[in-house]
């Protein structure tokens, strides 16, 4: 394990509000200034987080970084902390971090399900994953419950094992996919949020998102919510669902009606369905969405940094602005309210109205 001290670098970005959708701010907007905090040894053979793909502080306000390709950073106010496969952990691609109720941390990976137990790992072998095709008999939801996405459909566990439980094979018919974890298709899941009701909500590789209120399956995919893959589920302060997809943009759910929120404001890029390239100032290829603790709505993009949305006025954020790069891969907030950035060159994290960034002196 890699053991070393960081310096915080506070790059203060003054934040304004237009009346309309901007990518363009005032001279007092676009300075930054720069004041170094206490600089502390750093060991040079570590480096920080870099490609952060996910963000999680557990029950002691310990908080845990999942990298693309770097495995598990853990950050306890003072040091961070490296995990890797060397340390037991099964795959370096971090892509869910959860805590069950007796303190252990699962981490879902693009290879598997590690545990840690606060002080070494444990791989999961597939003899304690059961993978049989499921009936909505077996598909439960309880509070205490565990979710693990997966092709095909999720991992479901209740604290003492795991039931692979394929989604709908269709959204007309209450019949279920015949796969196996081990292939990718349309039923694969990229993300699960449970809202305040109880009700869980999985966005799939093409078929848009799936709804289970324990006891029937809806699913949407208007508005161009199906075909790229959804990344982003988020429910807001006022119950107002918002869904992100890698293509279509960003959708509003008011339980009635859903809207293709990009289109609506002109900043869809169409041409990435044809060429793949993303495009600057656009809100098209969206990977997490999240609130300030102001009910502000933040939308994280993987090509065109990020967007602030306070119910009217609509602002883009990029490099030039402080963020260490326009791929965004996940917005967290923690219990004290304060959102982390996870980017494709490492945290940053807004107070109040000041962008903080992790740097090695």
């Amino acid at each position: 394990m890699n053991k070393f001290f960081t310096s915080l670098f506070l790059s203060t970005l003054l934040l304004a509000c237009n009346n309309q959708a901007s990518t363009k701010k005032s001279a007092a907007e676009n300075s930054i200034a720069i004041t170094s905090l206490p600089t502390a040894q750093t060991d040079t053979t570590s480096s920080t987080p870099r490609n952060v793909r996910v963000i999680f502080e557990d029950s002691k306000g310990v908080y845990w970084f999942g990298s693309e390709d770097e495995g598990i950073f853990r950050y306890d106010g003072k040091l961070f902390t490296q995990y890797t496969q060397k340390d037991g952990l099964c795959n370096h691609q971090i892509r869910t971090i959860q805590e069950d109720t007796q303190g252990n941390l699962w981490f879902g990976t693009g290879n598997g399900i590690s545990r840690f137990d606060g002080k070494k790992f444990t791989t999961l072998p597939n003899s304690e994953i059961a993978e049989n095709t499921s009936s909505t008999k077996k598909w439960k939801n309880e509070p205490t419950d565990l979710w693990f996405e997966i092709a095909g459909g999720v991992y479901r566990f209740d604290g003492k094992s795991f039931l692979y439980l394929p989604l709908p094979s269709t959204p007309q018919d209450s019949n279920f996919a015949q796969t196996t974890t081990s292939r990718m298709n349309q039923f694969t899941v990229y993300q699960t949020m449970k809202d305040r009701a109880g009700n869980l909500w999985f966005g799939t590789q093409t078929l848009g998102v799936c709804k289970y209120d324990g006891k029937s399956f809806n699913w949407f995919s208007a508005e161009g919510l199906g075909g790229p893959a959804v990344r982003a589920l988020f429910e807001d302060k006022d119950g107002i669902l918002w869904f992100g997809n890698n293509g279509g943009g960003l959708f509003r759910y008011d339980g009635k009606t859903l809207t293709n929120f990009t289109r609506e404001k002109g900043l869809s890029n169409d041409a990435f369905f044809n060429s793949g390239v993303g495009a600057p100032h656009t809100l098209a290829r969206v990977w997490s969405i999240n609130e300030d603790k102001n009910g502000v709505l933040w939308v994280a993009t993987i090509d065109a940094g990020v967007w602030r949305y306070d119910g009217k006025n609509l602002i883009n954020f990029t490099t030039t602005d402080g963020l260490p790069s326009n791929t965004v891969n996940t917005i967290y907030k923690d219990k004290k309210g304060e959102l982390w950035f996870g980017t494709e060159r490492g945290v940053c994290r807004l107070q109040g109205t000041s962008f903080v960034r992790f740097e090695i002196q």
